[in-house]
């Protein structure tokens, strides 16, 4: 148990260390981006027809705290965003908490229920694949998965919605109706997005499906053929018992450690998928605080959050694992473990 409880230590400081580290980075490229934010905003006010002076970027800078070492407006920025709090947008004038809102919580739960529903069929297809000898149907697998990794999503996306244009009338772009998209939630609100949130669920994990069905068949292919495997079957294992007790324990390890990755990449993906479907969602307004309106605190605020929210899956995954699989603790704290 103290071994264990050190295991989770040593793990908990490294994901706060990582977060630390990250934040670093994403504040430095904020700072880096040409111009501060008072800058930025003041060029924003001057193309709807205001002017600016050299004093009124000043004093903005003073009120946003500009004009204090980058050390410390750092150390500012992660207190506050280890708090949830980070400010205001540097364009929108908003306060970011209320603009991410619902929008970085829908975002992330379309995420999760695709990385779920990804893993929930490539798992147990996966090692069928891996463990039939039927030619016609591992073939079938194999075209399938090939297909989810050759297919870009937005090309999926954009042949579902025009299907469903021609046949229903309906884009099913959005994550509501119009009837819906601005009224406050209820139970036919959560129906209506229910309605609408399995499309770009099916298109993200569309991809995802294909890459973990891949990634489970090559680990059960070389599980399979390990001498232990083989000594087991010599002691009279067969079928389910031995397929379950052995490669397939051993093959899904790396599974579970990955989950932070394949969610990261999903996220990735997400940007896109908004921007064919018209989701009004944090992917969405990361792609516009980076590409249109260069909002570095909005789009740092949502990087943040994306990390911090990978770096605790893949806290709790090593957790997991630990607590299944000695060798997982045995990497990080020695042999003696």
């Amino acid at each position: 148990m103290l071994q264990f409880a050190q295991f989770a230590a040593v793990r908990a400081a490294m994901a706060v260390f990582t977060l630390l580290l990250v934040s670093l980075i994403v504040f430095t490229l904020m700072e880096l981006v040409p111009g501060t934010c008072a800058e930025r905003y003041l060029a924003f006010k001057n193309t709807q027809g205001s002017g600016i002076s050299v004093e009124d970027i000043q004093a903005e800078e003073r009120r946003l705290g500009l004009d204090r070492p980058f050390l410390v407006r750092w150390g500012t920025w992660v207190g506050n965003a280890f708090r949830g709090q980070f400010g205001d947008s540097c364009i929108l004038r908003l306060n970011i908490n209320s603009l991410l809102a619902d929008k970085f919580w829908i975002s992330l739960g379309i995420c999760l229920t695709a990385l779920f529903l990804a893993y929930l069929i490539a798992i147990p297809v996966g090692i069928i694949a891996a463990s039939s000898e039927n030619a016609t149907l591992n073939n079938s697998l194999r075209f399938i998965s090939y297909l989810g990794l050759a297919m870009p999503n937005f090309l999926l996306a954009l042949m579902i919605m025009l299907v469903s244009t021609v046949v229903w009338g309906d884009s099913l772009t959005g994550l509501f109706s119009n009837e819906f998209r601005d009224a406050p939630w209820s139970w036919d609100k959560v129906m209506d997005f229910l309605g609408r949130a399995w499309l770009p669920v099916f298109v993200l994990g569309w991809s995802a499906t294909a890459f973990a069905l891949q990634t489970v068949r090559a680990l059960m292919l070389d599980e399979q053929s390990k001498l232990y495997v083989t000594a087991a079957r010599a002691r009279g294992l067969y079928g389910r018992r031995l397929l379950w007790r052995y490669p397939a324990r051993h093959a899904l390890g790396p599974i579970v450690n990955s989950l932070g990755f394949d969610l990261n990449r999903i996220f990735n993906e997400l940007p896109i998928v908004a921007l064919i479907l018209t989701l009004t969602e944090a992917g969405a307004l990361l792609l516009g605080a980076l590409a249109q309106s260069n909002d570095q605190q909005l789009a740092g605020a949502i990087i943040f959050l994306l990390t911090a929210t990978i770096v605790a899956v893949n806290f709790f995954t090593d957790i997991l694992l630990a607590l299944v699989d000695p060798r997982v603790r045995r990497s990080v704290l020695g042999a003696n473990a």
